[in-house]
């Protein structure tokens, strides 16, 4: 098995130089690095990452904890991560929580046994709680919060996002819009209701709450809660949804689809979160775009900050912005022909019964 010591002769470099390219690359010319990289790779050389870490009192390695990694959204907030990390050096050990607490409590346990000397965390409901017993590593809460009053946090703004997207439904002449909203325990899902509530209420429109329902983050979820909404009798059934994840999003049109219902002539659409399904579906989803990429650049970038010598380890709040796209989802509520109705999916379809939203009373978890 070849060494550092066969890798920096063959480099033409001294041992300590040939250690730093490996582990300390931003303290080493581009040139020398790149040789000594290249002779690692010809050599087949293997650092042992830990070891070198507790050699050094440092491992480089910070942990990522998503809540979602099929979903588009969180699929990118982790490229933007390592490809922060990998430039500075540092390698991101990446987990999935799949929304479960118990899923993520066990993810930092896994992370404590590899000596992580940061965390950048999508937080589920019992974040709170776990993180009680990390109390020295450094964190970063990435898109959601969980309420901590020391956290370090790099969000969009989901207030001003969710109420764009409803303040451009009632534009277009909506009057009926449902909403299918995330778990009421996650911040940015509470903010989006809220945004949605309020936007409703300054355009003089009654908050239905018959209109808004649960779809968990999760596309099935989605579909669920738009067949409940869009079998409700013709007279009560949303001209417009407002959906708050891209996963819900394709719930929501695939129950669509199966009511026969055309997107925008029968039903306008809002999804929050882009991506290239939603530009390439037919037709294009009108979003609520978020900067994904460049939120988890900006969690990386911030905990490593914190993690060098000279880094501020006050508290900080980062917030990206939003941005609304307009494509052909959306369009003004059609009018009922003379003698005519319009699509009645509620005959096909009896409403099912299923849970309204329950506004929260206190802060969100997470």
């Amino acid at each position: 098995m070849p060494s550092i010591q066969d890798v920096a002769q063959l480099a033409q470099v001294s041992t300590a130089t040939a250690s730093r390219a490996l582990s300390r690359p931003d303290m080493v010319a581009q040139t020398t690095r790149e040789r000594v990289l290249k002779a690692a790779r010809q050599l087949g050389y293997q650092p042992n990452v830990l070891a070198r870490g507790l050699r050094q009192g440092e491992t480089r390695t910070i942990g990522v904890i998503v809540t979602d990694i099929l979903n588009p959204f969180h699929a990118t907030l982790a490229k933007g991560i390592q490809d922060a990390a990998d430039r500075h050096g540092y390698v991101a050990f990446l987990f999935n929580s799949d929304e479960d607490p118990a899923k993520e409590r066990r993810a930092l346990d896994t992370l404590r046994g590899h000596l992580p000397q940061g965390l950048i965390l999508v937080p589920t409901s019992g974040a709170r709680e776990h993180l009680k017993a990390m109390p020295d590593l450094p964190v970063v809460e990435l898109d959601r919060v969980t309420g901590r009053p020391d956290a370090t946090t790099v969000t969009t703004d989901n207030t001003g996002g969710g109420a764009a997207a409803t303040r451009h439904l009632i534009e277009l002449g909506h009057t009926r819009i449902g909403m299918i909203v995330g778990q009421q325990d996650i911040s940015t899902a509470t903010e989006r209701h809220d945004a949605y509530r309020a936007a409703l209420h300054a355009a003089g429109l009654t908050y239905d709450p018959a209109l808004v329902l649960l779809g968990n983050h999760r596309e099935d979820d989605g579909y669920r809660a738009a067949m409940h909404l869009l079998s409700l009798p013709a007279d009560h059934r949303p001209t417009a949804l407002f959906v708050g994840n891209n996963e819900m999003t394709v719930g929501a049109v695939l129950a669509a689809r199966a009511l026969s219902l055309r997107i925008p002539e029968d039903l306008s659409i809002v999804g929050f979160d882009d991506s290239r399904w939603a530009q390439t579906m037919n037709p294009p989803l009108t979003v609520v775009a978020q900067p994904a990429y460049d939120l988890g650049v900006q969690a990386c970038e911030l905990l490593l900050r914190r993690l060098s010598a000279s880094g501020n380890r006050t508290p900080a709040r980062v917030q990206l912005p939003t941005t609304l796209i307009l494509r052909h989802s959306t369009a003004p509520p059609a009018r009922p022909r003379s003698g005519a109705s319009g699509p009645d999916p509620s005959a096909a379809h009896p409403p099912a019964a299923h849970p309204p939203v329950t506004p929260s009373t206190g802060p969100p978890r997470a």
